[in-house]
């Protein structure tokens, strides 16, 4: 029995205890794993649990230096996504901010125009009936008393019997003194002064008188002497009417050409004098009843031209 037990006792070998060595140490290895990673989980419980307490929808934080110089400010954003949307926000923001400045500096010049508007309309008065002989000059002088006088212009018809004008000052006070001359005598009509609605606007160059395209002949410009261009004629008034009453004040009618039609409630005439005086003497017939009406006589700046017989068709 014995020699079989002693038979029966294996020896290990060298190549076993490696195997068990290397057993060993691969125990030990994975245990070194398992806990490597119970701390990572452990970590990244800790990392979730802090991140669950932040509030996602809450604003941002943005120092008021950086309204001032944006470009002094530099925001680290870990994740890209974010890093755009504020990227996106910030341009945003800033072309609100330019478009509201350029809303406000426009509003601001539109207020500062209508301010110097209104203020240059308080600073004028409109003067009406003023006579045709009285000129800018002349006006102005009349009102140099009030206050300093900025611009005096004169409108309407300088051929017409009265006309109108606007006379700005410097300030309010010579505006509101010049209404005093209201019914001062000025050449032969008294002239009559309101507080203007409007202010003096610049000329338009588009306006002003151009000469004519066509140089008239010495013969034309002697016919346009001696002629008168009548307008505001009762239409119950005929020809031969109108006629003997340029005669009757003026003196000898040549040629005389009654225009009008159904369209218009007047009409219009050119009157040919056989002498320029007569011509000279007719514009002074402004105002005059002929018919039911008054006439406004002017000087013509085309002769009489013969009627054109056009062909039937």
């Amino acid at each position: 029995m014995a020699a079989v037990a002693e038979s029966a006792i294996v020896v290990p070998s060298d190549d076993h205890n490696q195997q068990l060595r290397n057993r060993d140490d691969n125990d030990d290895n994975e245990n070194d794993r398992s806990d490597s990673k119970s701390e990572f989980e452990t970590d990244m419980r800790k990392l979730v649990d802090l991140l669950s307490k932040l509030n996602p929808s809450a604003k941002e934080f943005v120092p008021s230096s950086y309204a001032l110089n944006p470009q002094s400010v530099v925001v680290v954003v870990p994740d890209d996504n974010r890093k755009s949307s504020n990227d996106d926000q910030h341009f945003d923001n800033n072309r609100r901010r330019r478009n509201y400045y350029n809303q406000g500096r426009r509003r601001m010049h539109a207020r500062t125009v209508k301010a110097q508007r209104e203020d240059c309309i308080r600073r004028t008065v409109y003067v009406s009936d003023i006579d045709q002989q009285v000129t800018e000059e002349q006006l102005a002088r009349l009102f140099i008393g009030c206050g300093q006088v900025v611009d005096c212009r004169v409108c309407g018809d300088p051929h017409s019997v009265l006309r109108f004008a606007f006379i700005e000052f410097s300030d309010e006070y010579g505006a509101r003194t010049a209404l005093n001359l209201s019914g001062t005598m000025l050449g032969y009509y008294p002239v009559r002064v309101l507080p203007s609605k409007t202010a003096i606007l610049p000329v338009n160059p588009s306006f002003l008188p151009r000469p004519p395209v066509i140089e008239q002949s010495e013969d034309e410009r002697e016919m346009c002497a001696r002629t008168v261009y009548c307008t505001n004629i009762d239409k119950k008034v005929s020809q031969a009417e109108v006629k003997v009453f340029f005669e009757s004040i003026c003196g000898e009618v040549s040629r005389l050409r009654l225009l009008g039609d159904h369209m218009h409630s007047t009409r219009i005439a050119f009157v040919e004098f056989v002498i320029a005086e007569s011509a000279i003497i007719a514009l002074n017939c402004s105002g005059m009843v002929l018919g039911a009406l008054p006439i406004r006589v002017s000087p013509s700046k085309t002769p009489v031209r013969p009627r054109v017989n056009r062909p039937m068709v």
